[in-house]
């Protein structure tokens, strides 16, 4: 036989597969990056964190629809040197055979395909363990890395599938980086990676478009946006990469873009197509009626959207929604909101496919969030459905008629029923409407709405707000509204300045306390605290200054936080003027000093507007804390920082109707003029022009000393004296002035009588001492007893020097300059009422004191019995005793050197310069760097 030629084999090359194992042809697009269009916006800070993805396995983006996921995962996948394949997964991908099909296409489509191996999937329903098993043990033996691209993940709902791909994720190591790009959370074990750092997560927070980084997207449309216009753009969008290039196209259309995109209408928009195509249909019909419904809230639980719905099947779909991002986002314990758009668009959608059922919804949802204990809410859902008669009677029955008055939501409340009109006719609505015109200081129409509250209740017509709104053993019934009634009461009586009638309503307000439930009255410490404010007041306005003490200290130790904070201050600010008063300044300075820190924390609680916290608390925003600290400066001759003071307080939205701070008001400005030497006008100012039930003895004692220091200045001594008939002994600090002007109008004995007829209700301060120390000095100087008068000067300037008390020796007259110039006076009145000795290399600017000659011819006038005429008030020039180093540090100061630098030219520590600065600042009465160097140049001290 011939031989038969040896042909060689050649290995055969399978064909590469161009069909799934449906026999459909692949779809190459499927393995194509996405083409990013003209106006995408490369946003750097995204690709950056997207890079870690090279260093872990796995990374998911996951947003909602048109968040900008796919976009930018493209972009970033564009720039890599590592082989990318991608994959755009669709629903028929949840069969296996036909999932890994497309996969091991996608990794020959980048160049990096699997070896005959690995095998091709024929059959779409499964694909064996082998297939896994052998992709990932030649992807873990590949040099570089592949990334794998997996976009719209959330058409696969395959747990099969999600095992398989688990399986190869785990058993590929550093052979492969999974890169997920879904709208919904992947049944991949994700904890397990997080807890082991291997994942990289970007989620919808961090897709979301800064301002800055919407103004840049705009100008890429061709518009161009202030950054504060698009950070308005982003409010309403939350950010959302669709929302925004949508509403850019829309914007090019328009005359005005700016204007279109402040104003823009979502429901009308192309927003809005895009949002009910891609989120809105498509769902079940359960899912969309829930959607609608809860479009009228603004977050909501599945107790609350069953109310809505009258069905049981919201907490299924509420996390099967906010799973799938469609817009739902969840804010943590069951409670979730509405995309802002979405929601804006679903309420539109509302009214047309259901119309009319809006204010029932908002019905439901009041009664619903009222059982559940979320009055404000409960509030808003009630006034949205023009239930005002509900709103009201909710308000009274938790007792939280007070928050109309404390800053807290008071804004909010006051316009939440400004559009309750006369249909209202429940006691509870005239409650709130009296709260409201008392909060404006508008008392004839608050008692007119009172007295119509009170004779309804009179009835017994008030009872729960309603009758599902609350269980019925928690219902606190009238008693609430009759507490209601007794703390506004007690505020129009503070406001008429009628103490008996505040004491009245206090006593009512103490008997129907016991008859609410507890826990009520523990949930709004703000209604016994404001009832306690008003009592204060009443008795400080009274003159019983011990009384409004104890309830006033109890309001300032008054716990409860914000809801109590503006009513702290006050009370502050009211222990303050009573420390004044009673001739305490450092203790009055340091209350007031309190009273500004507790108001600068409850800043933000601050109501604004016309009686809003101005109001019937007319301690929220009244100043008076600042009118303490001005009258402190006056007495501390400190003019220009009183003036500055008071200027600060009239910008304040003050309480001008409340008696108290008026009084307070016209007594600082009309010192700081008689300061000034302006007598008359200080006369004019002098009169609070407040109209009261019943006159406030120490402020009718003070309006008399400021009309006859008038008449002294003016050369009338008898009717000076005749002014001060009214003063007693009652008021001391009101006393020992009186005291002093009658000696200045030649009256000494009615000036002793006055001092020894001091009956102070509590201990005094060294104000009362020092007034009373100088007038007996003077009496015993006039009488030629030098030696007396000497001793009683010596002992005033002691008391004085503590508090920095220099107006009774600035208006004393002349007759005190020998005795203040004799030694140990001299040596009290250095560094405080008179300049230091000067420093070394400086002329002093004293001129030499003038000497005592014996007894003074007013003296022989005195004994003689002969009346006296009234003398001219000079003042001093008033300079602070600095050390060396104070002064140093002062200089420094004055020449713009930080801290720092003044401690590193001083060779001293910071905490050094830092203890001068602020021994130099209490001795200026200062409290910035400043006001420090302004006073010390002044002061010539600089």
């Amino acid at each position: 036989m011939p031989a038969v030629p040896v042909v060689p084999t050649v290995p055969t090359v399978p064909a590469v597969p161009c069909a799934d194992p449906l026999g459909e042809p692949f779809l190459r697009t499927r393995f194509a990056l996405p083409a990013r269009p003209a106006t995408f916006l490369r946003r750097q800070r995204l690709v950056d964190h997207l890079d870690q993805a090279l260093g872990t396995p796995l990374t998911l983006v996951n947003g909602a629809a048109g968040a900008g996921k796919t976009l930018l995962a493209a972009d970033w996948a564009a720039g890599l040197r590592s082989p990318v394949a991608w994959l755009t997964v669709e629903a028929g991908d949840r069969r296996p055979g036909v999932f890994w099909a497309y996969v091991l296409q996608s990794l020959r489509a980048c160049g990096a395909p699997a070896s005959d191996a690995v095998g091709v999937p024929v059959d779409a329903s499964g694909v064996g363990r082998g297939l896994p098993a052998a992709l990932a043990a030649e992807l873990s033996a590949r040099d570089r890395p592949v990334v794998l691209v997996l976009d719209e993940y959330d058409c696969m709902t395959a747990p099969e599938v999600t095992e398989q791909l688990a399986f190869v994720l785990r058993h590929a190591g550093r052979g492969l980086r999974l890169v997920l790009v879904t709208r919904t959370e992947p049944l991949l074990p994700l904890h397990r990676y997080r807890a082991a750092g291997e994942l990289t997560e970007i989620r919808a927070a961090e897709l979301a478009f800064t301002p800055e980084e919407a103004a840049a997207l705009l100008e890429l449309h061709g518009l161009s946006l202030p950054v504060d216009a698009a950070r308005a753009l982003v409010d309403r969008t939350r950010g959302w990469a669709a929302g925004l290039r949508l509403s850019a196209l829309a914007a090019r259309e328009s005359a005005d873009p700016e204007l279109y995109l402040k104003e823009f209408e979502a429901d009308r928009s192309t927003v809005a197509d895009f949002l009910l195509a891609e989120v809105l249909k498509g769902r079940t019909p359960e899912a969309q009626d829930l959607l609608l419904r809860v479009s009228v809230l603004k977050r909501f639980c599945p107790g609350l959207a069953d109310a809505l719905t009258l069905r049981t099947d919201a907490a299924p779909l509420l996390a099967g929604l906010h799973r799938e991002n469609a817009f739902v986002e969840h804010l943590g314990h069951s409670w979730y909101h509405l995309h802002p758009l979405f929601g804006e668009i679903l309420r539109a959608h509302l009214r047309v496919r259901l119309p009319g059922v809006e204010p029932e919804l908002h019905r439901r949802a009041a009664r619903w969030l009222r059982r559940s204990g979320f009055l404000p809410e409960a509030l808003a859902h009630g006034a949205a459905a023009d239930d005002w008669d509900f709103a009201a009677g909710a308000l009274v029955d938790d007792l939280a008629i007070g928050r109309l008055f404390t800053g807290l939501r008071s804004d909010d409340l006051a316009q939440l029923f400004s559009p309750m009109g006369p249909e209202a006719r429940s006691p509870a609505a005239d409650l709130v409407r009296a709260a409201r015109d008392l909060s404006r200081y508008d008392l004839d129409h608050g008692r007119a709405h009172l007295r119509h509250a009170e004779e309804r209740l009179a009835d017994d017509a008030l009872g729960p707000a309603d009758d599902t709104s609350r269980p019925a053993a928690d219902a606190p019934g009238p008693a609430a509204a009759r507490l209601s009634c007794a703390l506004l009461e007690a505020l129009a009586a503070r406001l008429t300045g009628c103490p008996p009638q505040v004491e009245e309503a206090a006593e009512a307000a103490d008997e129907l306390r016991r008859q609410v439930p507890a826990h009520l009255l523990d949930e709004h410490p703000e209604l016994t605290a404001l009832l306690l404010t008003h009592l204060g007041s009443a008795r400080l306005w009274a003159g019983r200054f011990e009384d409004a003490r104890a309830v006033l200290t109890t309001v300032a130790g008054t716990p409860g936080g914000a809801s109590t904070m503006l009513l702290r201050e006050e009370s502050m600010g009211h222990l303050a003027l009573l420390d004044y008063l009673n001739g305490w300044l450092d203790r009055a300075e340091r209350k007031a000093l309190a009273a500004l820190s507790e108001a600068e924390r409850a800043g933000p609680l601050r109501p604004s507007g016309p009686g809003s916290g101005s109001g019937p608390g007319p301690g929220p925003g009244s100043g008076i804390e600042r009118l303490v600290l001005a009258a402190v400066a006056v007495d501390r001759h400190e003019l220009g920082r009183a003036q500055a003071l008071l200027d600060e307080a009239a910008r304040l939205p003050s309480a001008t109707r409340d008696p108290v701070t008026a009084a307070g008001r016209a007594l600082v400005t009309a010192r700081l003029l008689l300061a000034r030497g302006k007598a008359r006008a200080a006369v004019e100012a002098a009169d609070p022009a407040v109209s009261t039930a019943v006159a406030s003895p120490w402020a009718a004692s003070h309006e008399k000393l400021v009309a006859s220091a008038a008449h002294l200045a003016e050369g009338r001594p008898d009717s000076a004296a005749e002014v001060l008939r009214g003063v007693s002994g009652d008021q001391p600090v009101c006393a020992v002035e009186a005291a002093a002007l009658q000696l200045a109008a030649g009256r000494p004995r009615d000036a002793v009588d006055l001092l020894d007829g001091i009956r102070a209700e509590g201990p005094t301060g060294p104000a009362v001492a020092v007034g009373a120390a100088l007038v007996r000095a003077r009496v015993a100087e006039e009488a030629g007893d030098t030696v007396t008068a000497r001793r009683l000067v010596a002992q005033a300037l002691l008391d004085a020097r503590r508090e920095r008390l220099r107006r009774p020796f600035l208006g004393a007259g002349a007759w005190i300059r020998p005795l203040l110039a004799t030694a140990p006076s001299r040596a009290l009145a250095e560094g405080w009422l008179t300049p230091g000795p000067p420093r070394h290399g400086e002329q002093s600017r004293r001129g030499e004191p003038p000497r005592h000659a014996g007894p003074s011819r007013r003296g022989e006038r005195l004994r003689r019995g002969e009346p006296l005429r009234p003398e001219p008030l000079p003042s001093l020039l008033v300079a602070p005793e600095l050390s060396g180093r104070e002064h140093d540090v002062l200089e420094r100061l004055a020449r713009m050197m930080s801290t720092e630098e003044i401690a590193a030219d001083l060779y001293l520590s910071v905490n050094t310069v830092k203890t001068h600065l602020k021994s130099v600042y209490r001795k200026l009465a200062v409290n910035r760097r400043g006001e420090a160097v302004r006073r010390a140049r002044e002061l010539r001290l600089l």
